[in-house]
């Protein structure tokens, strides 16, 4: 009989093939977070060692710089086609945390998803030399794979494994399909957008458990580099706070998430600032 961490990677690898089948304009968001990385391990296994679409980076131009590092490192390393979407004009008027967080996110990480994803905006794609170039006849994504977990923040429990948005992008919380026994809706109207989302029943745990399981080479971000801290969950600079924590490895992590009653997102100022941040952008189309 299959463990538990067996049961969740066949259900995700299932939800790939699936949203492969079903999908033309497919593409996967990769946030280099935890969760993201193991999608994209997910992934990698889903199709024997290949990834057959795009993976989608917002640049809020204030991440962290090793994470931009660690983005391009394994993108060369895994032949993974990268693009990478920013709002420039944002970015050119100034637009940062000081004016407000949420103001801040809905401009660099919505409105730049919403835009990038449907091809409105210049798209930049990654080249062999490791530079990045201007993507040619981009065209809409109609699929969009994303690493959200129902347990990280109360929205995303509202959440499909298909979940549709309309032609904005946006987000109708009470208009969603059923899905029982396995069981998905994957035929939707013309113009309709779809996330998917293969990790909503993983857990933190579960994500650091099979990142132990399959040697995961996540961004080192996560473990105390000998200061005393870590990061428990990561977004741009300004924005995201590290915790106490002398763990070095998944298995020092999992035992602290054992005995742990601080939220996950706890270190993200924008949750902070309002309670409801993360359902009112993703109402509007973040990821």
């Amino acid at each position: 009989m299959a463990d538990h961490l067996q049961e969740l990677e066949n259900q995700s690898v299932y939800i790939f093939r699936e949203a492969y089948k079903h999908f033309k304009n497919l593409c996967m968001l990769w946030s280099i977070g935890k969760d993201s990385t193991v999608m994209l391990w997910l992934a990698r296994k889903a199709f024997f060692g290949h990834v057959p679409f795009p993976l989608v980076h917002i640049d809020t131009n204030y991440k962290i710089d090793s994470m931009i590092a660690y983005r391009d490192k394994l993108a060369h390393e895994w032949n993974l086609k990268m693009v990478v979407g920013q709002n420039k004009k944002a970015l050119a008027e100034g637009m940062n945390h000081t004016i407000g967080r949420l103001t801040c996110c809905g401009a660099l990480k919505t409105e730049a998803l919403k835009r990038t994803l449907e091809g409105s905006w210049e798209r930049v794609v990654m080249q062999p030399d490791g530079s990045y170039a201007p993507e040619e006849n981009s065209e809409p994504y109609t699929g969009v794979i994303v690493g959200a977990r129902a347990d990280e923040e109360g929205s995303r429990s509202k959440e499909r494994y298909f979940s549709p948005r309309d032609k904005h992008n946006d987000w109708d919380v009470a208009d969603q399909p059923p899905e029982f026994w396995n069981q998905f809706k994957t035929d939707f109207a013309p113009g309709t957008h779809v996330r998917i989302h293969p990790l909503l029943d993983w857990t933190e745990i579960n994500i650091w458990e099979y990142i132990e399981r399959e040697n995961i080479p996540v961004i080192p971000l996560y473990y105390d580099q000998g200061q005393g801290t870590r990061y428990r969950s990561l977004g741009c600079a300004p924005c995201t706070g590290n915790i106490q924590s002398t763990a070095t490895t998944p298995r020092e992590i999992i035992e602290e998430l054992r005995t742990t009653t601080i939220a996950e997102r706890s270190g993200r100022a924008q949750d902070q600032e309002d309670p409801h941040a993360m359902e009112k952008l993703r109402r509007d189309g973040y990821m």
